[in-house]
């Protein structure tokens, strides 16, 4: 028997493989259930614009076409909506692979990259992959402890993740606190700012990042139209930075990143702005709700800026999952995290909201 172990990548072996949620095509395999509510992968249950559906429709019979490399149209469109020149935006598929991107690019063996525990777990897996060193640092009160992942910084770090807001937490960090943590940076450090959620936040006291970039500054900020915009299954990210930085990462770009639907479904997605805002009501009268329901349960959870609710059932959260599994329900438990009595529940529709706190009191009682 060969040794396989031989011919892996060394940073392949302390690797963790990523676990996603539960599918809906898995459970309904698994149970033989027809009706399904998924709350488990943070995607937007009022789904894309019309306008993007009607875009991918007129695309299809350009399918047999290599797609635009660059993206050309759409990365002119993000450029005019951010305000930045088009040379400061790269595209790609998904946000995952914007960060893959990011790691080829930047990170070396024995180089070593910050991250909050728990956060994305992505940002983990391309380090060790890559040959870096994972140095994590644990959240205070749910919230990325800024003034610890400073003291770690050293003549060894290259990047610091900085998910903002954290997932699964759904936290910020302020303005404020991110200020005086640029004070730290050094000129070999890259802070890569993960704002998957931003659309979501509802703070005033929001540091967007697309507003801090400059020279003097090595920072990347990424961002998706995978939550907001509802096109999770096109797979479609994109990354705002200092030009250098973007021509570093299009060398380890794919040749043709982005396939013809999503940057047709993207661009219309883009335009409709009705749809972002009734997306953004439906999510804040589902939380509302949500905090209600939780609160009259005696549920612990901790106030979001997300599309998902970090809860702490005070028991163990697996049992809880299962039983929801066998009702339908998908939600993300929180062992994965190694928060074992605590669950990530993504913001449904209203029917879907209610049917889980229906569910979930049979089960508790």
């Amino acid at each position: 028997m060969r040794d396989m172990e031989k011919l892996a990548r060394k940073g392949i072996l302390s690797l963790k493989p990523y676990v996603p949620g539960k599918s809906l095509e898995e459970v309904q395999r698994e149970f033989g259930l027809k009706e399904l509510i998924k709350l488990a992968s943070n995607e937007n249950p009022a789904g894309p614009s019309p306008e993007a559906i009607r875009a991918i429709e007129g695309e299809l019979d350009k399918v047999f076409r290599y797609p635009d490399p660059p993206c050309t149209v759409l990365r002119s469109a993000l450029a005019g909506k951010l305000g930045v020149t088009e040379e400061m935006i790269t595209l790609s598929n998904g946000c995952d692979h914007i960060i893959y991107m990011i790691g080829a690019a930047f990170i070396n063996e024995g180089d070593e990259v910050i991250m909050a525990e728990p956060t994305f777990t992505v940002y983990e897996s391309v380090t060790r992959i890559m040959g870096g060193r994972p140095v994590p640092v644990p959240l205070r009160n749910y919230t990325h402890d800024l003034e610890v992942m400073a003291q770690r910084i050293g003549s060894r770090t290259k990047l610091v993740f900085l998910c903002n807001p954290n997932n699964p937490t759904g936290t910020l960090v302020s303005q404020r606190a991110l200020y005086q943590f640029l004070g730290h940076l050094s000129d070999h450090v890259i802070l890569v700012l993960d704002e998957a959620y931003f659309d979501y936040v509802s703070e005033k006291d929001y540091p967007e990042g697309t507003s801090l970039i400059r020279d003097d500054l090595n920072l990347i900020v990424l961002r998706t139209f995978s939550k907001v915009y509802g096109l999770a299954g096109l797979r479609i990210g994109f990354a705002v930075a200092h030009g250098d930085l973007i021509g570093l990462m299009e060398r380890v770009r794919d040749p043709f990143p982005v396939n013809r639907l999503a940057q047709a479904a993207a661009l219309a997605a883009l335009r409709d702005e009705d749809h972002v805002e009734r997306v953004l009501r439906t999510n804040e009268e589902g939380k509302a709700f949500l905090y209600r329901e939780f609160e009259r349960l005696k549920i612990d959870y901790v106030p979001t800026q997300a599309n998902f609710i970090f809860v702490d059932f005070n028991r163990d959260s697996r049992e809880i999952y299962n039983a929801l599994l066998q009702e339908g329900i998908i939600i993300r438990p929180g062992f994965i995290w190694e928060y074992p009595t605590s669950a990530r529940i993504t913001i449904g529709t209203m029917a879907e909201n209610r049917r889980f706190i229906e569910r979930l009191e049979d089960i508790l009682d």
